[in-house]
């Protein structure tokens, strides 16, 4: 789970260390209800302009994050209480871990399997899954239709939908087109409100501009923070899972779980804002 804080993918591989393939398993597709970085620039975002209240000091957003985390940890033990009791029922195994001898590194062979076994082949798999999202995508941004760029017909599309969870089409929009890495959905976002042909950047008073004037309010953005926290995982951790977990209906059951969870949670707030407002 502190593996997943940093890349959900490597939280996923350090699950090796566990013997029982149940608990493993288990540790696998719960690993992405934490935050991971690609996940953190969005969530502090949001957090700092429409989530603290008042002048909105470091100390108050500080304690409003340790909340979501504390959040996203419960929710990845509530989401491993259920696997262990429906799809993995049974005894749980000890856990035991064998360290082996430790040697001198050998700065060959370091520099060998760093360079060419594990950066070469995250690359190779970054580039096949990342060329044809980037086509998709400027395709959606740069064809156009009577009523604005394709991007734009896929946002209202989406949009009845979105609403019933406080989001909107853009938003979903995003996280979907986002599936590559994460840190895309916000660029995603700013180019679907601004019908712009290209990935678009801001911050501070000019994104908080941008979000208003399409119709954000502090609910809208505690909405698409909690489904940052709680959606499916990018597709290196997926396509991670399948080779760790061995098959791709645990891939499957890893983007459906955390999906769930947060399609659940905000609807339920979405009711809940609805019967007090």
């Amino acid at each position: 789970m502190c593996m997943g804080f940093g890349c959900n993918a490597a939280g996923v591989v350090g699950c090796r260390i566990m013997s029982g393939e149940r608990e493993k398993r288990i540790a696998m597709l719960t690993n992405s209800f934490v935050p991971c970085n690609g996940r953190f620039p969005l969530i502090i975002t949001l957090t700092g302009l429409f989530l603290v209240p008042g002048s909105g000091s470091p100390l108050a957003a500080a304690t409003v994050l340790a909340c979501l985390v504390v959040l996203s940890v419960l929710m990845s033990l509530a989401a491993t209480k259920l696997l262990s009791k429906t799809v993995f029922h049974g005894g749980s195994e000890s856990f035991l871990m064998e360290l082996p001898p430790y040697r001198p590194p050998k700065v060959a062979r370091v520099l060998l399997s760093g360079a060419v076994d594990r950066t070469a082949r995250i690359l190779l798999r970054a580039v096949l899954v990342a060329a044809p999202a980037g086509l998709v995508l400027f395709i959606l941004a740069n064809i156009r239709t009577p009523g604005g760029p394709l991007l734009t017909a896929v946002c209202g599309f989406l949009d009845p939908f979105a609403r019933l969870f406080g989001l909107d089409g853009p938003i979903l929009a995003a996280f979907i087109l986002g599936f590559p890495a994460n840190e895309l959905v916000l660029p995603i976002l700013l180019m679907a409100y601004t019908s712009s042909g290209t990935l678009a950047e801001a911050g501070g008073a000019e994104l908080f501009s941008v979000l208003s004037a399409n119709g954000w309010t502090t609910f809208t953005a505690l909405s698409t923070v909690l489904f940052s926290l709680f959606h499916w995982p990018c597709s290196t951790t997926l396509l991670t899972v399948r080779k760790e977990a061995g098959g791709t209906k645990w891939m499957l059951l890893a983007a459906a779980l955390p999906t769930a969870f947060g399609m659940i949670l905000l609807a339920a707030l979405k009711l809940f804002s609805s019967l007090l407002f």
